[in-house]
């Protein structure tokens, strides 16, 4: 099978409208401008993807001059970075290792994160490329942690961005699926929130990519081949949003052509129109701007879709033209010409035509042998490329265990060190407490000295206080015991008191309770009575209404119309013109009567029941402006006929706003119904509103809907965006 993917990543041709544009904003910008230093960049890249490798070279030497004299070596350090990864993509690696070298050097003299994060990035964007993935993924992990220290801007959003894509890069040359994955979503998140159309544009086409990998490896994953298309979807649409702001207008070429192949590929039969629909989109971008290998892909990718349709005449016209356009190539890509020979000659073995079939055979042989021995050296390179990159693998591993024993080792040292603090302090405090205790050993000896010497004194005195004092401890034991008496006696009366008071209070207020919660169960109730009368008032009045309108009004309109037809039928032709656009305003009459009628009273509703009124509801209320759908899920007529009502009146009030507030295109109402609840939503297109600047809630309507919802004992939301639309759920127990 000729195989047509062709990535995002390729050789791209710039416009010449696109390199103008990036030179207006550079000389529209004076040197003081805080976005010079941005437009500067932007223009030097665009000016070396259209090979203008001259007139880039001389801008950038005169602005690395001209910030020198000015003294900006932040600006100065960015430029010789851009001028050494410009060198490597020119091959010129001795030149590119001294711009870096003059990027270091001038990034000394600053003290910026961002700057000297970029210096780190741009050393492993060039060792990524010269095949040394460790220092690769060491220098722009550096760069992230130097970003991290940066205030937050548009221009470090935007480096970050860059600089985890590149991560995702060298993982995914490595094999590594999960660290691919990972940072490529990190750096699509420094994407959104940039939310520049051109970077958001490369990092949906690598999560695109991604994901299409990896349904390649694993095709039961259907997810990852939803997301391919969600992400493909998503940068084609950024695209043609922002297309005057995008810097290769070939990259929608690109991203229609990987989707088509998506559709082709991955998808059943059924998606082969959509695949040919973008596949088509491709080949016309790459004509118009002279992609030769691009043309080449999709024309292939054109005859495998009319292949799969059993229409090979119009396969075989699609090959000549992708052989023709990869011919006048300047560079000729001669694995998509082999894959072209060998298509055409199975096309014509299978067409009978084995004299082409042969003769393209020959060609496929003659350009098989010439590509062999370059193949094998090829084979050798990669295999040697492989051996380098597993390499670099085990040293990341390794670099990565080493940091973790480093990490290890610290934390033990400073649990040592803390132990040995421990140690000290407490040898400390035991020579303390020695201290202590020998001063109170002292002491101690000097009050046993004094001790002895007034013993006797002090017997003779106690001999005397003993005696007193049992005389004054026999009267105080009365005195206690009364104290003690009466102190119990006035904590028990205070305790009987206090538990006395605390029954009153809690009586009283479980009372007050009590009383609320009868007053507000006698509101609900009284409100739920009020709204019952007045929706049933309502009702009636509408029925009433209705059968008036109908059998009345209804009656005599129809009784007129067909006393005209009969003076219609005995007058003459200068009457009958006037009798005949009576006739007609009097239908458009009699039809305005019966829709007036039918919303007051829906028939359907009583007789089949809420689904089926709905639906009629919808299509008489759906025309060439607007579409109206309606959704049933798992709904088992669960609701009474008078809930089914109110809801039905719900949802034409909601329907009936929509209509003349949103100008919307489509309305969306669903119903689901669960074990014990029914959830209604209804949304629209429309232009939406700012909820926070408009209080609908004082509106009429919704007061109506609110109060409905309310007797049901339901729940209502409401969202809405400008510009988006307005969704409003509903919730409702099932009672």
């Amino acid at each position: 099978m000729l195989i047509l993917i062709v990535f995002l990543f390729a050789n791209i041709i710039f416009a010449q409208n696109v390199v103008e544009n990036f030179k207006k904003q550079y000389e529209s910008k004076n040197y003081d401008h805080p976005e010079k230093i941005t437009a500067t960049t932007a223009y030097i890249f665009s000016l070396f993807s259209a090979k203008k490798f001259d007139k880039a070279k001389e801008i950038l030497n005169d602005n690395i001059a001209q910030r020198k004299e000015r003294g900006d070596y932040k600006s100065v350090t960015i430029l010789y970075c851009i001028e050494a990864m410009s060198n490597r993509i020119l091959e010129n690696t001795t030149e590119s290792k001294k711009s870096i070298q003059q990027a270091i050097k001038y990034s000394d003299y600053i003290n910026d994160s961002e700057a000297k994060g970029f210096v780190a990035y741009s050393q492993g964007w060039i060792y990524s490329r010269d095949g040394e993935q460790s220092k690769a993924v060491k220098y722009i992990l550096d760069a992230i942690k130097l970003y991290d220290k940066s205030p937050k801007s548009t221009s470090i959003l935007k480096r970050k961005s860059s600089a985890y894509n590149e991560l995702s890069v060298i993982y995914a040359d490595l094999g590594e699926d999960e660290l691919d994955e990972k940072y490529s979503k990190i750096a699509l998140s420094f994407a959104e929130q940039l939310n520049e159309p051109q970077v958001l544009f490369t990092a949906y086409m690598k999560m695109g990519n991604l994901y299409n990998k990896l349904f390649d490896k694993n095709a039961s994953l259907i997810q990852n081949r939803n997301l391919a298309e969600k992400y493909f979807l998503k940068s084609i649409e950024i695209f043609r949003k922002n297309e005057s702001l995008m810097s290769a207008p070939t990259d929608l070429s690109y991203a229609a052509n990987n989707l088509a192949s998506l559709y082709l590929y991955s998808y059943p039969e059924n998606y082969h129109d959509k695949g040919l629909h973008y596949a088509k989109l491709a080949n016309e971008i790459a004509i118009k701007y002279g992609q030769a290998d691009q043309i080449a892909s999709t024309y292939g990718l054109l005859s495998e879709i009319e292949l799969s349709k059993n229409n090979s005449n119009q396969a075989i016209v699609y090959l000549f033209a992708a052989l023709d356009a990869l011919q006048k190539s300047s560079v000729v890509n001669r694995n998509i010409e082999l894959n072209i020979y060998e298509s055409l000659a199975q096309i014509f073995e299978n067409k009978g035509n084995y004299q082409d079939a042969v003769k393209y055979y020959k060609e496929y042989v003659i350009l098989f042998k010439a590509l062999y021995d370059q193949e094998k050296l090829e084979i050798s390179k990669r295999l040697e490329s492989q051996f380098e990159k597993e390499i670099q693998k085990q040293h990341i591993l390794t670099l990565q265990l080493e940091s973790d024993k480093k990490a290890q080792k610290i934390d033990l040292m400073q649990a040592l060190g803390i132990q040995q603090e421990e140690r000290l302090k407490n040898l400390k405090l035991q020579e303390e407490y020695q201290r202590e205790k020998l001063r109170f050993s002292e002491l101690k000896s000097e009050k046993s000295a004094q001790q002895l010497k007034y013993s006797r004194l002090e017997m003779q005195q106690k001999n005397n206080d003993i005696i007193n004092f049992k005389r004054i401890l026999a009267y105080k034991e009365k005195i206690n015991r009364y104290y003690i008496t009466s102190i119990f006696v006035f904590i028990l009366l205070l305790g009987l008191l206090l538990y006395a008071y605390k029954q009153r209070i809690k009586s009283l207020k479980q009372t007050n309770e009590l009383h609320a919660l009868e007053l507000e169960k006698e509101k609900q109730n009284t409100k739920i009575s009020t709204l019952t009368a007045l929706l049933e008032g309502q009702e009636k009045e509408r029925s009433r209404l209705a059968r008036d309108l109908h059998d009345g009004l209804g009656g005599l309109l129809s009784s007129t119309k067909l006393h005209l037809t009969h003076l219609n039928n005995n007058s003459d032709v200068n009457y009958k013109n006037s009798i005949n656009n009576s006739i007609s305003q009097i239908d458009g009459a009699v039809d305005e009567l019966r829709r007036v009628a039918h919303n007051l009273m829906p028939d359907l509703l009583i007789k089949y029941g809420l689904e089926v009124a709905l639906k009629e509801f919808s299509n008489r209320m759906s025309n060439d402006l607007l579409d109206i759908d309606v959704q049933f899920f798992n709904y088992n007529n669960s609701l009474t006929q008078d809930q089914e009502l109110i809801i039905y009146r719900i949802i034409q009030e909601l329907v009936n706003n929509a209509i003349k507030h949103s100008s919307a295109s489509l309305i969306i109402i669903q119903l689901t119904e669960t074990d014990n609840m029914i959830f209604l939503t209804v949304e629209d297109d429309g232009k939406g509103f700012n909820i926070k600047n408009i209080n609908i809630k004082k509106s009429a309507g919704f007061i109506n809907i609110q109060s409905r919802v309310e007797f049901l004992k339901g729940k209502i939301n409401i969202q809405s965006e400008e510009n988006i639309g307005t969704s409003i759920e509903i919730q409702l127990p099932i009672q």
